[in-house]
């Protein structure tokens, strides 16, 4: 068995044979041509099927993906219209007496060389549009088809790279999967994977002789594994079956509300800890994010994020969650989660020491940066904000007096925002408490049952050794969420819970009864959380 690692863009387990798609080699060559003119109506000839076939793709992909997966292909249709694109083939055509094949090929290197040379991962992406709307133009131009469709049923479907339209052009019946040597997760042909539930990795440097071999991908860890063995191969079959029942339940629940035979409506939202989990929570059907733990962008680099860096990250995920909740949490970092540039010094009892909103209080230049990159990205979505580790009902008024002067200062730039919920965690026992106070000065509250389980019980979650002595259904527990919930009701605010508890199904019928308006968990969990409210009596 041979095991081969890329990235992952599409989640999913696919077994079968490998097809290596093979392309037309449309070779460019130089020729020296003696009309100019008639050289240049050739390409304008050609330019013009060129826009003829991509409006047909358009109209398929509309059909199959939705408009805003289609429009690559009306942007590729603008790119060939492009002046300056369109003045460096014809001016080449009529100053070097070239072939337009040639003007073609070599416009489209320098172009695509200029946005490689981009900053923006985004832009780079580009570069591949760029090279497949030429190829299928130099194809018209030379007469050839631009590459050959597979040939078998259900294949994992391997290339070099796939253009948008060749993504388009596959009967998605016969593919299980596929994985590319290059492209990227910005790609088009990545946005279009993902829609059409087609298992993906790129930058997977498969060997030439795989053709016909048989093949396991897992596009959850990225991995293809090659002529496996018959005990792995086994096991991943059982994998596979499993990933079959979750997209049937998928298909059964999706579109239905999280509602109880007795009618008590329930909002079920995903926990994430980055944006590619942000994806996984839509495939899932979660009708928000109840928790995004913004740390990871600050786990991730070696200096403080930047408003900018911060801004782009809550915006992609304002936008990609179009107008379902996006609840985040502000730096959570200490305890157990350490960064070596913000330098906190070495502390006994670290969960309970300098942490989280402590840290965010005391440094407010950190906090504000991230204040005002929430509040930017809240006017492309539905953002709201939940601060963590809070004991008293002051820190909550010094929270909200910063949150005005934030707001304030982008309003006097004239920075636009949304209307922004502003909640926060309960998951010290004191807030637990003092649960009525607090529910006056916010908007919601959503239960953190990690941290106040291990508080509650005097319980270190992080030592193995006391695994036996911590009980997650204790009562002293359970009887603070209900004083939380009720507390919350009575003030006017919904409350949910986004600790591991939430997940815990043999609660679920508990929480409901306590009237927890949202419980929000790991994304696999959620599907069967959203099938286990809708059984409850």
């Amino acid at each position: 068995m041979v095991k081969i690692e890329g990235k992952s863009v599409f989640g999913g387990i696919a077994i079968g044979p490998i097809e290596v798609l093979k392309k037309k080699d449309n070779k460019v060559v130089r020729r020296h041509i003696g009309d100019a003119e008639e050289e240049v109506r050739r390409y304008e000839k050609a330019s013009e099927e060129t826009v003829r076939q991509l409006q047909v793709l358009y109209e398929k992909a509309q059909a199959e993906v939705g408009e805003s997966d289609a429009m690559i292909f009306h942007v590729h249709q603008l790119m060939l219209a492009d002046l300056d694109f369109v003045d460096s083939i014809t001016n080449m055509i009529r100053t070097q007496n070239v072939n337009a094949e040639y003007a073609v090929a070599m416009t489209s290197d320098n172009f695509a060389t200029l946005f490689e040379s981009m900053d923006n991962d985004y832009m780079k992406a580009r570069a591949a549009d760029i090279k497949d709307v030429s190829d299928r133009m130099i194809s018209v131009l030379s007469g050839q088809g631009q590459s050959s469709v597979q040939r078998n049923a259900s294949v994992i479907l391997a290339a070099d790279d796939l253009a948008p339209s060749e993504t388009v052009q596959l009967d998605k019946s016969k593919i299980l999967a596929f994985v590319t040597r290059h492209g990227s997760a910005n790609s088009h042909t990545a946005i279009l994977a993902r829609t059409m539930n087609i298992p993906a990795v790129i930058g997977l440097d498969f060997p030439e002789d795989c053709d016909g071999k048989m093949a396991v991908l897992d596009g959850f860890s990225g991995c293809l594994y090659i002529e496996p063995e018959p005990d792995f191969l086994e096991k991943m079959q059982a994998r596979c079956q499993e990933e079959a029942n979750k997209r049937k339940l998928l298909q059964e629940l999706r579109g239905k509300d999280n509602i109880t035979g007795s009618g008590k409506k329930v909002k079920v939202y995903a926990n994430v800890g980055n944006v590619s989990d942000v994806m996984t929570a839509l495939q899932n059907d979660a009708g928000g994010i109840g928790l995004f733990r913004s740390e990871f962008l600050y786990l991730e680099k070696d200096h403080y994020p930047t408003e900018e860096e911060q801004f782009h990250i809550y915006k992609t995920v304002a936008e990609t969650m179009a107008g379902k909740q996006v609840i985040i949490r502000t730096l959570d970092i200490g305890a157990d989660k350490q960064i070596d540039y913000f330098n906190i010094e070495k502390e006994e009892n670290p969960a309970m020491g300098y942490r989280a909103i402590r840290i965010c209080l005391d440094r407010e230049d950190i906090f504000k940066t991230q204040l005002r990159a929430l509040f930017r990205a809240s006017a492309y979505g539905n953002i709201a904000i939940m601060y963590p580790m809070i004991i008293s009902v002051e820190e909550v008024r010094r929270i909200k007096e910063i949150s005005a002067e934030v707001r304030e200062e982008l309003r006097q730039a004239g920075v636009s925002f949304g209307d922004v919920e502003e909640g926060i965690m309960i998951e010290t026992p004191a807030a637990a408490v003092i649960s009525d106070l607090l529910a006056e000065e916010v908007d919601f509250f959503s239960i953190g049952t990690n941290d106040l389980s291990q508080y509650t019980l005097a319980i270190d979650r992080q030592n193995t050794k006391l695994d036996n002595f911590f009980d997650p259904h204790h009562p002293a527990i359970l009887r603070l969420l209900q004083l939380v919930a009720d507390n919350a009701h009575k003030a006017g605010i919904w409350v949910g819970i986004c600790g591991e508890l939430g997940a815990d199904l043999s609660l679920t019928e508990t929480f409901i009864n306590m009237g927890m308006d949202e419980l929000s968990v790991s994304p696999p969990m959620v599907l069967p959380l959203r099938e286990k409210i809708r059984q409850i009596p």
